[in-house]
């Protein structure tokens, strides 16, 4: 099929993805009074007296913003708000055909940091969520820890929360496969965008212990000062024995490769110097590090990439929708990492021992019990960890 070409010729039948459908009925003058005035004066007053009704009384509970500034949409860069606006609504339609959960696009006109988070902290009373997307690291990480601590609802960055919850999930289901341990594994990873940044620090708290990370100025390390924040702390965090050089350097001896970055920077010659049953995740986009069939004949054991023309896709559709499902059942503040490492459990338990024979590692995102299992098991986290503001 030729995407593109039906793609346009949709989105212009479309006129929009999405569209507001009225819950109430107001087709006499007593259904008016009822779904507005004088009627809905009484709502409006028990709100007054208690906030937290607006929960029960409006759509609140279950409305999520998909907001973006326009500066990284997709692969297609810093394109503006209005040209990710498509985007903004094809998420707001994944989030309703996978969780039920109603979403609405806002794209805000502005990439300074202090306005983007005005701008989404002055709406934010009227949703349950906000769903981050597209916005350019290293403004993103500002801009969510920022609304994070001014908030009261879920904020969440989905390019890179969402990109590691479902990267840990195939993670360890390759490593159920090759008989490693997270705790001796050496991780490799090209890439230290919003992703790449995210997908460490989610690795790390799952136990993994040695992650050398590499981007286009070269290996991330202590003994390198960062004009970046982020790169700072990854440094800090990161790379324990401190190693240096070329990818092919310190690819050499490692498990597993994370690309979140460029196409065709790993050769199967580079495969060929990690240990025994290497894993692969080349997720760059639409053209990955290394090729499946070339990763696998130069000896890995597991591949994974970010195309849907390869088996083992990683997309965050898998994550996203059940996870605000979840945050939104039990009326959480916040999705923190309990949350985020009971969605990436819930997903990787949906691979079968079959599955896994296979080599498949992540489950298709048309598997209804994705989105079911992760709600469940992220609203039993936000209960345990406390950020809940009621129990299902």
């Amino acid at each position: 099929m030729d995407y593109k070409k039906i793609a346009m010729e949709k989105h212009k039948e479309w006129a929009g993805k999405i569209e507001v459908i009225s819950r109430a009925e107001v087709n006499s003058a007593d259904e008016l009074s009822v779904a507005y005035t004088p009627g809905v004066a009484e709502p409006c007053l028990a709100i007054k007296e208690d906030p937290d009704r607006i929960y029960e009384l409006t759509r609140k509970h279950n409305l999520v913003a998909v907001i973006t500034d326009g500066s990284a949409v997709l692969g297609l860069g810093n394109i503006g708000p209005m040209a990710g606006m498509p985007v903004m609504e094809g998420k707001c339609v994944l989030f309703k055909e996978f969780a039920d959960v109603d979403a609405f696009p806002l794209c805000v006109n502005s990439q300074d940091v202090d306005t983007v988070v005005e701008t989404i902290y002055r709406i934010s009373d009227s949703f349950g969520g906000i769903n981050l997307e597209d916005i350019g690291a290293p403004r993103c990480f500002e801009i969510e820890r920022r609304l994070k601590e001014k908030c009261n609802i879920p904020i969440f960055h989905d390019d890179q929360h969402g990109t590691a919850v479902v990267v840990l999930s195939g993670i360890r289901n390759a490593l159920k496969l090759t008989g490693k341990k997270a705790e001796n594994c050496k991780v490799v990873m090209s890439g230290a965008g919003a992703a790449g940044t995210a997908i460490a620090k989610l690795l790390l708290t799952a136990g993994f212990k040695n992650i050398v990370m590499r981007n286009i100025d070269g290996v991330i390390t202590a003994d390198k000062t960062y004009k970046d924040p982020s790169l700072t702390e990854l440094a800090s965090i990161t790379n324990p024995n401190r190693e240096d050089g070329t990818l092919a350097e310190i690819v050499k001896g490692a498990d597993i490769f994370i690309g979140v970055s460029a196409p065709n920077i790993l050769t199967g010659d580079m495969v060929r110097t990690m240990n025994k049953d290497a894993i692969i995740f080349a997720m760059a986009n639409p053209n990955p590090e290394i090729l499946p069939e070339e990763a696998l004949k130069a000896g890995a054991k597991v591949v994974a990439t970010g195309r849907s023309d390869y088996p083992n896709q990683i997309n965050n559709v898998l994550a996203f929708p059940g996870i605000f499902r979840g945050a939104l059942d039990v009326r959480a503040r916040d999705i923190n990492d309990e949350m985020k490492l009971a969605a990436s459990e819930a997903i990787s338990r949906l691979v079968t021992d079959e599955d896994l024979e296979k080599g498949i590692i992540i489950p298709s995102a048309f598997n209804k019990n994705v989105s079911k299992d992760i709600a469940k098991a992220v609203a039993e986290a936000a209960v345990r960890s406390g950020v809940a503001g009621i129990k299902k």
